[in-house]
């Protein structure tokens, strides 16, 4: 974990410096892309090992997680907060969906402290990240099917209702983490060739992606200060809140302590990927700068240095 933090410090610091270390943004994404097909592989291996009723059990529990997540956030923003609506909304999004990144973070943690988790984690990782782009459309948009419409209307409705749905089901998170996941799964007995690229160099790969956020969290700075004390509490309460509700469904679930840990740390995280692409296209009048300034300017670093820490306190005490 001190390595991880390390990094993240690093690339802080870089920023406020003045230091120039500049990543070219292919080499960020390709970051990115492979902690994804890493985490959807090691997830699909072992699905193979452990498909069964009670795991489809959990997942339903998993998606009325990903669900309610998104109301708590939205009642938070809308009625303390008083902010418009489709920003409240917008916001309860990006909450009720996860970090690919913070789930890395937490694994590589666990591992370090060799704290036993299921392995069959990712596949929850994929569930949670569409039910909250739905249901944040839902609450920016109450009267959307109650509404007559023009002709005109219903035709760029439809167009904007396809484009939605291509980011929901279709975005780079989704298909390369089901996509591995599945290949995992069909091909677990030859997952051996490729153990050396993806799952040895896990955190290697970890540390230059979090150098990077670092980086772009800092950058954050001056838009965090103009959005304001509630949005800078809120940013660190919500994951608190989702944090101690995942851990007690991880309990409910009959998870390991490092499975109710890992499904804490998903509930407290916030997503900076896939639900700002949905978003902007659901919502285009909604603050956007606002949303990723929270979840990757102050959500992510919380729960890098502050949250999953807790988090694993919190669940062993519980547990224990």
């Amino acid at each position: 974990m001190l390595i991880n933090i390390g990094f993240f410090l690093l690339g802080v610091f870089a920023v406020l410096s003045g230091t120039k270390i500049a990543f070219p943004k292919s080499f960020y994404q390709a970051l990115m892309l492979f902690l994804m097909i890493a985490i959807g592989l090691k997830g699909g291996v072992a699905l193979a090992e452990h498909a069964s009723w009670t795991l489809f059990t959990q997942s339903l529990y998993i998606l009325a997680f990903g669900l309610i997540l998104p109301f708590i956030a939205f009642a938070i923003l809308y009625y303390i907060g008083l902010f418009e609506r489709h920003d409240a909304a917008s916001i309860a999004a990006h909450y009720g969906s996860v970090s690919v990144g913070t789930y890395a973070v937490a694994v590589a943690y666990l591992e370090s402290q060799q704290i036993r988790y299921e392995a069959y984690i990712p596949l929850f990782v994929v569930l949670l990240e569409m039910p909250a782009i739905v249901v944040g459309i839902m609450l920016a948009k109450p009267s959307l099917f109650r509404q007559k419409k023009s002709i005109v209307q219903e035709e760029n409705d439809k167009h904007a209702s396809k484009a939605l749905l291509h980011e929901m089901f279709f975005n780079q998170g989704i298909v390369l983490m089901v996509g591995s996941l599945v290949i995992g799964f069909v091909a677990a007995d030859e997952i051996k060739s490729i153990t050396p690229v993806f799952f040895s160099l896990f955190n290697g790969v970890l540390a230059l992606f979090l150098l990077e956020m670092g980086m772009v969290a800092a950058s954050r700075l001056e838009d965090i200060k103009r959005a304001g004390s509630f949005i800078l509490a809120y940013s660190m309460a919500m994951p608190l809140i989702g944090g101690v509700l995942g851990c007690g469904l991880g309990v409910l679930m009959g998870l390991s302590s490092g499975g109710a840990i890992l499904i804490a740390v998903l509930g407290a995280s916030a997503s900076y990927i896939a639900v700002p692409a949905a978003m902007r296209v659901a919502l285009p009048q909604a603050n956007h700068s606002l949303s990723i300034s929270a979840s990757l300017g102050i959500t992510f670093p919380f729960n890098v240095m502050i949250g999953i820490p807790v988090y694993t306190v919190m669940t062993l005490w519980f547990v224990n």
